[in-house]
């Protein structure tokens, strides 16, 4: 791997930038997505930014299940990251579709709509285990 090739991926490894998507939630787990940013838990510390467009994130953030109104919107802001683009599902309903799964308008989890690189679960996801559900993450780039 050449030098260019590495920094790159140094850089992507220990600066990601996401963006945070509530997808329908109820939000307890957007509560506990927003906790994690605060000094409490500190998120920054992993060279992680929350950023407000996703032409800049290189992480999408999901919580809740994807509904009809939600689907298409929802592919719109992942073609519009660039790549290499990866996404966690966060909570219960971000993964299987949770307490609204069967319900007349949920299609289902993140999954279901776009690929998931890492699933939290939860319900809701402590913002420990959303830390350490991104930090595997990163750790997993880095082989």
């Amino acid at each position: 791997m050449n030098l260019v090739k590495r920094v790159i991926k140094w850089a992507r490894v220990k600066s990601p930038w996401i963006l945070h998507f509530n997808s329908g939630a109820c939000n307890a787990c957007d509560i506990e997505i927003v906790a994690a940013l605060t000094p409490r838990y500190d998120l920054e510390r992993f060279g992680m930014l929350l950023k407000g467009t996703p032409r800049h994130a290189d992480i999408l953030v999901c919580s809740g299940p994807v509904n009809r109104q939600i689907e298409d919107r929802l592919k719109r802001i992942y073609d519009q990251m660039p790549e290499p683009k990866f996404v966690v599902a966060v909570g219960a309903c971000a993964s299987t579709g949770g307490v609204f799964k069967g319900c007349y308008n949920i299609r289902g989890g993140i999954g279901s709509t776009i690929p998931v690189s890492a699933y939290i679960p939860g319900c809701p996801a402590s913002p420990k285990a959303i830390i350490d559900g991104v930090v595997k993450l990163l750790a997993s780039l880095e082989e």
